[in-house]
């Protein structure tokens, strides 16, 4: 329980700092935010404007007062409200994260569902026929990028098979079959590449711990090949494997504008480049504190998920 405590207390001083980064970084670099949010095409905006914008962003005050002000609607979940339509920026990313997470969670398990099997059969038939083929596919997954690949899926799924439409979004509760069939092409899309790296990173660890001691130690005692793959080789292995999903995951959060763009996925990466397009400066800090924030949580969660794969980690 005091390992559990100390990674829970380490994680909320982690987002203190996040915040406390962000908010230094709007105001020590130079220039005036209210003025560059104004500042279109070169020309010089109304000073009563950006005294006005000013005022409303609470930029006049001492910054200490503007620092505790913000840390305390930061507790309260209040993100301030957009300067495009003036609605509320919480409300909205609360709206529009969902749909990135569904995104980002369908994506990771199907890359897991397919890299694992088939990196752990890999290492079992090692140099064998598999093993070839998917050292040659997995690179060449990784070597599409996402964009190109997600514009082949529509070009043949979407106008040529006609199996699907070619993006958009509609609600689960709407309809859950068509949600799905939505979900599928973008998901996929991310998929391929983060499972060519699972499924190295698989093959690779599955190899090293089949090489260790007590691997040679439960195979001279007789036990059976899968118990001893799947028992003792496979869970030693996931170790690397969820670090990297982990690491992968949490990169994710933030870069699926590409895949969100191409299918025309209203998720938090398209808000946030409609934000800085529009220079909404709340909505900008407030997408990029949540961001960090759930990058911090996966973080927590990847190390309670070490603990539970190998105990010796909350001795450390």
């Amino acid at each position: 329980m005091s390992w559990l405590l100390r990674r829970i207390a380490i994680s909320v001083l982690l987002v203190l700092v996040v915040a406390t980064i962000v908010f230094l970084a709007i105001h020590l670099v130079p220039g005036d935010p209210a003025e560059l949010l104004l500042s279109q095409g070169g020309v010089a905006p109304d000073p009563a404007a950006v005294d006005e914008l000013r005022n409303q962003l609470g930029l006049n005050r001492p910054i200490l007062a503007q620092y505790a002000d913000g840390m305390l609607r930061l507790v309260r979940g209040d993100l301030g409200r957009s300067l495009q339509d003036d609605s509320s920026v919480a409300q909205e990313i609360a709206r529009r994260l969902p749909r990135t997470l569904e995104l980002v969670g369908a994506a990771v398990l199907l890359s897991v569902v397919i890299g694992v099997p088939a990196g752990t059969f890999a290492a079992a038939r090692r140099a064998g026929a598999f093993d070839r083929i998917g050292s040659i596919v997995s690179g060449l997954a990784l070597a599409v990028p996402v964009f190109v690949l997600g514009t082949l899926f529509v070009l043949v799924f979407a106008q040529r098979l006609h199996w699907t439409t070619a993006g958009g979004y509609i609600p689960l509760a709407q309809n859950p079959v068509q949600h799905l069939v939505l979900l599928a092409m973008p998901a996929l899309t991310i998929a391929v590449g983060l499972s060519a790296v699972v499924y190295r990173m698989t093959r690779t660890a599955v190899l090293d711990v089949a090489a260790r001691d007590f691997v040679r130690t439960a195979r001279a005692k007789g036990v059976t090949p899968g118990r001893i793959l799947v028992r003792h080789t496979l869970r030693n292995a996931l170790l690397p494997v969820v670090t990297v999903v982990a690491l992968h995951l949490g990169s994710l959060l933030g870069g699926t504008v590409l895949v969100e763009y191409v299918f025309n996925w209203p998720g938090l990466s398209g808000l946030l480049v409609s934000a800085v397009t529009a220079r909404d400066y709340p909505e900008v800090v407030g997408i990029i504190l949540v961001i960090s924030v759930l990058f911090v949580a996966l973080n927590l969660f990847v190390d309670i998920l070490y603990a539970v794969l190998d105990p010796r980690v909350r001795s450390q």
